[in-house]
């Protein structure tokens, strides 16, 4: 018999292929908890910053990942809940109007704070061929820091540009970048100095913005 060559895509893997994936962490969320309030302030600036770094890393080829807590829905996926995050009476519907899923975006659900924790997150980047993430979102403080904590333990490069996170007390979310930055050894660049060399993400010549205290 001749020798046949295995299909790489039998089981429907991802059909891109990149160094790089942008992660957006819990942006389609209703902000509907304690605290809420807070967070949004910070949020709406956050939001603009990454829905323009969203789209240069789509022209870029970059592929793009929502990886979004459930909610507790079990019984929910992704679209409905990007449909219930845009209710009216939704508190978190300004931010979710700027950051919509485009139909070739990807998405992971997670039942914790780790875009890693119980998810096929890691099989969809080993699939991609990433070992770059550019890690945004909210909360900065919590599920930000527990998935660039996951990531890290797994050996990827990670960016985290400050311009792209928040949480609900600015000075937490600059506290833990610096903790990002030292114990993680991510890199804090703003979203405007990233650059994209084909699907690699790089820094440009304008400096960071960022300085660990």
């Amino acid at each position: 018999m001749p020798e046949t060559t295995p299909n790489r895509d039998r089981l429907s893997h991802a059909p891109d292929e990149a160094e790089t994936a942008l992660l957006l962490i819990d942006v389609i969320n209703p902000i509907d908890f304690e605290g809420g309030e807070k967070l949004l302030v910070h949020a709406l600036p956050m939001a603009r910053s990454l829905a323009a770094l969203k789209r240069r890393a789509k022209a870029a080829g970059i592929p793009v990942i929502y990886v979004n807590d459930n909610f507790g829905r079990w019984r929910s996926d992704f679209p409905k809940l990007v449909e219930e995050c845009l209710e009216a009476r939704a508190r978190g519907k300004p931010v979710v109007e700027q950051l919509p899923p485009a139909d070739n975006d990807y998405f992971v659900l997670k039942p914790k704070h780790s875009a890693f924790f119980q998810t096929n997150l890691e099989i969809l980047l080993k699939y991609l061929g990433v070992n770059t993430l550019i890690m945004t979102g909210m909360a900065g403080d919590i599920c930000v820091l527990f998935s660039a904590n996951d990531a890290y333990m797994r050996d990827f490069r990670i960016i985290v540009p400050p311009d792209c996170t928040a949480s609900e007390d600015p000075d937490h979310n600059g506290q833990v970048l610096v903790l990002m930055q030292r114990v993680l050894k991510a890199e804090i660049i703003l979203s405007t100095v990233i650059e994209f060399d084909g699907t690699r993400a790089t820094k440009g010549n304008a400096g960071s913005g960022f300085h660990a205290e």
